[in-house]
């Protein structure tokens, strides 16, 4: 699926997305939000896309909501008039971090120039996330006379940096740079812009060395456990998987090719 405003790249196995407004900093349009939400609602039973890199065209990430754009087409219910239309229309925006956290592939961010508010947002929905030394990040919302708190911004920045720089970030609206957001842990590696796609592709290399089922559960684990209430709640799902996948081809695959020393090969993964 590919629309003018987002190019969906196939690499075999691997996505390659593009947000594709590069005039107006790639912000989010609704015609960007329903490509976003149409794409990664998708994924869910993609059996043949094992991995997404998502980034930006141009300079930029993106620079959030496109707020003309947005109030053109009455999607912020005009700015409060009509409070059903904006919840409305404000739901349809989060969905698509909710989309991306349920999708079953791990999704790397690479994240250059501005990654302000909603685009902040995607970015930390994100897997995986490798920033250009131009990065520039920041919870915008506050500063424009609502709250700090939105798109997941309050739920994933807590989780990935502590309450306290998560609380700096969103009560100031101030920007973290690449040099800092890789001290703090928000993102995996920086780079220099150039470098942005092959960096990306040193993690997808990794990443599709792995079991495709293993992979898919690994991150399903992953999202449940950060909310589990008790260590054994995050065991249970973790024996659960392990025995799944060791009843799977893929571990005998696996198996063969770690005492065989040689690179395994994955079958597809079935429906």
């Amino acid at each position: 699926m590919s629309a003018s405003c987002l190019i969906v790249e196939k690499r075999g196995p691997v996505d390659w997305v593009t947000l594709n407004r590069p005039d107006a900093l790639n912000s989010l349009d609704p015609e960007l939000v329903d490509a976003l939400n149409h794409y990664f609602e998708s994924l869910e039973r993609d059996y043949d896309t094992r991995v997404v890199v998502l980034r930006g065209a141009g300079k930029n990430f993106c620079a959030g909501l496109d707020i003309k754009a947005s109030a053109r087409r009455n999607a912020l219910g005009n700015f409060g008039e009509d409070t059903q239309a904006s919840l409305d229309n404000q739901r349809r925006i989060a969905s698509i971090v909710m989309k991306m956290r349920r999708c079953p592939q791990p999704i790397i961010a690479c994240v250059q120039g501005a990654a302000a508010g909603g685009g902040f947002a995607l970015a930390l929905a994100a897997d995986i996330r490798i920033a250009a030394a131009s990065a520039r990040m920041n919870c915008a919302f506050i500063k424009l006379g609502i709250g700090g708190c939105d798109i997941g911004s309050s739920y994933f920045l807590p989780r990935l940096v502590g309450v306290s720089v998560a609380s700096e970030l969103i009560l100031t609206g101030r920007f973290i740079h690449a040099t800092r957001a890789l001290a703090v842990g928000l993102v995996s590696e920086v780079v220099e812009e150039a470098s942005l796609e092959s960096a990306a592709q040193s993690f997808v290399d990794d990443l599709l060395l792995t079991a495709p089922l293993g992979l898919r559960m690994s991150k399903e684990c992953l999202n449940m456990s950060v909310d589990a209430g008790s260590i054994e709640q995050v065991i249970a799902m973790e024996d659960r998987n392990q025995i799944l996948c060791v009843k799977s081809a893929d571990f005998r695959e696996g198996l063969s090719a770690f005492l065989e020393k040689r690179r395994p090969s994955w079958a597809p993964a079935a429906e």
